[in-house]
């Protein structure tokens, strides 16, 4: 059985388009990506301080330390679910990451100004989120511990946390790339990445304090004013991601990456080089 194809599939831009053509096409999808981060920091802030702060509610509960990390796990996946299956981020594709969006500008699934535009509105979502964080929580967010959730190498020190970073990333992208391009598993991908965002904040958060997103460490890291070991949470994600997508087209090949959404409901219209339709004609 046959799909037709959706009419939207030809909707990207071609390769010599320039940054004013990209930006009317897909501004929306700019400020979707923009709000996706920007709600997802709000969040990891704003449930970060009711675990951790000592003048927190659910201090008179008194959680186990070793609960604690699994909480903020189940939190931050379960907003991430959200997102990636909201209608923003069903259009945009909800990459929430810039190292995914370089993954996919590697990758050829995304146009290099869109790709430009998708990263600086991460990094400008992720300060916006901060800051209404800081405006609604105030010292309880500011202060230790939670200290605006910034990631900093844990006590085995830069390489581990480099590691942990660099595994953790690879990891969470080729899932997202085996699971979004198989057609039966396509529709499970955002509980992959949920499931998958619990493990990391159990496992890495003493360890590195489990990022895998350049904007989120540099959001936290800019309230903080605390850059220790800044540099790492830029360059393993990318690189772990990028390595990721290496070794899976190296398997499968480069045309079974069918286009840069993180979840394809075949109904969105689709802002990149899009050949998910493919995925249905097959068989």
């Amino acid at each position: 059985m046959t799909m037709p194809a959706p009419k939207y599939r030809m909707t990207a831009l071609r390769s010599s388009a320039s940054l004013p053509e990209a930006a009317e096409k897909h501004w929306r999808e700019y400020l979707m990506e923009a709000a996706e981060l920007g709600a997802l920091m709000f969040c990891t802030c704003l449930f970060s301080t009711l675990l951790y702060s000592a003048g927190s509610p659910l201090q008179k509960l008194a959680l186990p330390e070793r609960a604690k990390p699994v909480l903020m796990g189940v939190a931050v996946a379960t907003v991430t679910f959200v997102i990636i299956r909201s209608p923003f981020g069903r259009r945009s594709g909800a990459h929430i990451n810039p190292a995914i969006t370089l993954t996919y500008l590697w990758l050829g699934r995304i146009h290099r100004w869109d790709a430009i535009c998708y990263m600086t509105a991460h990094f400008t979502g992720a300060v916006v989120g901060v800051l209404l964080a800081r405006l609604t929580l105030g010292k309880h967010l500011s202060s230790a511990p939670v200290r605006y959730v910034v990631t900093l190498p844990g006590m085995k020190g830069s390489l581990i946390a480099f590691a942990a970073e660099l595994m953790l990333a690879a990891v969470l992208m080729g899932i997202v790339l085996f699971a979004s391009n198989h057609r039966r598993l396509a529709p499970f991908s955002p509980l992959f990445v949920a499931m998958i965002t619990v493990s990391f904040a159990a496992l890495g958060s003493s360890i590195s304090g489990f990022s895998v997103n350049p904007a989120r460490s540099f959001s936290s890291a800019l309230f903080a004013w605390l850059w220790r070991g800044i540099w790492i949470y830029f360059a393993a994600p990318a690189l772990g991601m990028l390595g990721a997508a290496a070794v899976y087209i190296r398997a499968m090949g480069r045309n079974r990456v069918y286009c840069a959404k993180v979840f394809h409901d075949l109904q969105s219209p689709c802002p990149f080089p899009c050949r998910f339709y493919q995925l249905y004609q097959k068989g």
